[in-house]
């Protein structure tokens, strides 16, 4: 019964649709270049990614000598371990392309092209870039910024739990009943900031302000922001951002850090930008 069947999750392009998922990718990887970005293929095997994610996330296998590994589950954390661990000193570049899937349990695949400048870089720059590839393909999604810093220090603050946060518990923020914390929770507008920031705790106030000048370096025609939202990919640290259609999240990008390397990447959803392209 299974002999024609593709497992939920899976996917299958060919035809027009193919062609234009070639399309997006030839885009994307000759702007990279142009950028002085190199392109890395990273193994569909890895051992690392077991400490890195969350086990129910993963798709395990076992090697030769029956070690536990996984497929490839995340294109970032790959790209920067890669780096540190294994090419290192061979190559003084730090900003790289992929164009590859990432597979997720139980049998999730999903397909991304993104770019990391690892070990520095300015967000504004892969966050243009981002928008390059989009201009190219006359595609305007919703982009949306925010600031994770601001929900970890609002939890620290005011002694409440993340989870709070990264689960979007709108009624629990409401019922604390407090007037700042409420005026974040609906700001939308960069233009509105000034009249935010001035009741803020003190140790929110800057960053706040990181989101109004990261809005200066872009020009987009439909910028939403939200202080309060949380990714729930853990290593994003302070500014990030997500190009939203509908209810897809078509791209994702951010400053992260992994193993105190602090760096900037994005990562553009090919099969969620194919739905709504």
């Amino acid at each position: 019964m299974f002999e024609h069947q593709i497992p939920e999750g899976g996917k299958i392009y060919f035809g027009e649709v193919a062609k234009r998922k070639r399309e997006i990718e030839n885009i994307a990887s000759q702007l990279f270049y142009k950028n002085s970005f190199q392109e890395m293929v990273t193994p569909l095997f890895s051992y690392h990614q077991i400490s890195s994610l969350p086990h129910q996330q993963l798709i395990h296998l076992t090697d030769k000598s029956n070690n536990l590994m996984n497929l490839r589950a995340d294109n970032t954390i790959d790209i920067v371990k890669i780096l540190l661990k294994r090419i290192g000193k061979n190559s003084q570049n730090s900003r790289w392309f992929y164009i590859q899937p990432i597979y997720r349990y139980p049998s999730v695949e999903q397909y991304q092209i993104g770019a990391e400048i690892i070990g520095g870089g300015d967000l504004g720059e892969v966050l243009n870039l981002n928008i390059a590839i989009f201009k190219q393909l006359n595609f305007f999604p919703t982009l949306q910024i925010s600031n994770v810093a601001i929900p970890k220090k609002i939890s620290q603050y005011l002694d409440i739990p993340i989870e709070v946060f990264k689960n979007i518990e709108i009624g629990k923020i409401l019922s604390l009943d407090i007037e700042w914390l409420n005026r974040l929770l609906y700001l939308e507008n960069v233009e509105e900031i000034d009249r935010v920031i001035s009741i803020v705790p003190n140790e929110i106030v800057d960053e706040v302000e990181k989101i109004r000048q990261i809005v200066k370096t872009i020009q987009w025609r439909d910028i939403k922001i939200a202080p309060l939202y949380y990714s729930k990919m853990d290593y994003y640290d302070n500014l990030i951002f997500r190009f939203i259609k509908g209810n897809r999240t078509i791209s994702r990008g951010g400053n992260y850090s992994i193993e105190n390397n602090h760096s900037v990447g994005f990562a553009i959803y090919t099969d969620e930008l194919l739905s709504e392209w």
